[in-house]
């Protein structure tokens, strides 16, 4: 028996195959346009593919609720649709605010760990210029240009008419002074 606009509801309603192809054939530019309507703004295709595929399984599913003819079942499924478009709608925008409050939870993160590291590294830098302050000038002097200047030792000793041997054993003697603090020590050796 072929399917016709007379007959396909019934069928439908014996759970027919054929009758599921005739109305997708018959209906799918009702059920995309609907579709489309309501999920470009989401400017995804493959939501618009799920949500047809959805609407037809719908269909499939609850035909025997169908009481009507060819015109109320038209009706019928552009509701379905329409509703099922919306669901989608609101499936997809919740998963882009959640993605969104992601993102933004990760950018706050990572600029609350960079705002912490820099304020450890300038704790560091002050406790260092503290102990600094408490060896003789030309010492000092030596760790603020190797330290903090990042010059080399016998860019030191040019600059302070010391040898370069004078500029290493100074600055060994230093990191020994140094050294009580625990935590100098770690970032001097």
């Amino acid at each position: 028996m072929t399917v016709t606009n007379r007959n396909f509801i019934k069928r439908l309603q014996k759970k027919k195959e054929d009758a599921l192809e005739y109305i997708i054939d018959e209906y799918m530019p009702l059920v995309k346009a609907i579709a489309l309507r309501v999920l470009q703004p989401l400017g995804k295709q493959d939501a618009v593919d799920d949500c047809i595929n959805d609407v037809f399984l719908e269909v499939w599913k609850n035909s025997h609720q169908f009481s009507g003819d060819a015109a109320d079942f038209k009706k019928w499924l552009g509701m379905i649709t329409k509703y099922k478009a919306i669901d989608y709608y609101r499936i997809y925008e919740k998963q882009r605010a959640r993605e969104q409050q992601v993102e933004e939870f990760e950018e706050t993160s990572s600029s609350h760990v960079s705002i912490q590291a820099t304020l450890l590294e300038r704790e560091r830098r002050n406790e260092l210029l503290f102990e600094l302050s408490k060896l003789d000038e030309l010492d000092r002097d030596i760790f603020i240009l190797k330290y903090y200047l990042e010059m080399q030792n016998s860019d030191i000793g040019q600059a302070l008419n010391l040898s370069k041997s004078a500029v290493d054993n100074r600055l060994y003697r230093g990191k020994q002074k140094l050294a009580k603090n625990l935590k100098l020590k770690e970032v001097l050796v």
